[in-house]
């Protein structure tokens, strides 16, 4: 069950649909997986190969990731059943303000 949210936009989309704080075209991806997070009771119910789940590193250790499209990630902390959400994100543009300690 997702517990917390750190990125507005997401919240927004999952409880009141509204597209307006994430890129609108990967509503329907974005759907799929937090449908997928809210229902998994274990890390081991998101490893379908298509979401393409996967630890981060360094000062993410302890965060994971699955794949929105292309370099979109949405990010994660799976914790006793729990989902906390970081963040929505180009992974190849990531900012300070969507790390764990910001």
């Amino acid at each position: 069950m997702i517990k917390s949210w750190k990125h507005k936009g997401l919240r927004k989309y999952y409880e009141k649909g509204t597209t307006a704080g994430i890129v609108a075209h990967h509503a329907n991806r974005l759907d799929l997986l937090l449908n997928a997070l809210d229902l998994a009771s274990c890390l081991n119910d998101l490893s379908l190969p298509s979401f393409q789940l996967h630890p981060l590193t360094g000062d993410r250790k302890g965060i994971w990731a699955v794949s929105v499209s292309g370099n979109w990630r949405l990010t994660f902390e799976f914790n006793d059943g729990d989902v906390y959400t970081y963040g929505f994100q180009d992974a190849s543009r990531r900012q300070r303000s969507e790390s764990p300690g910001a």
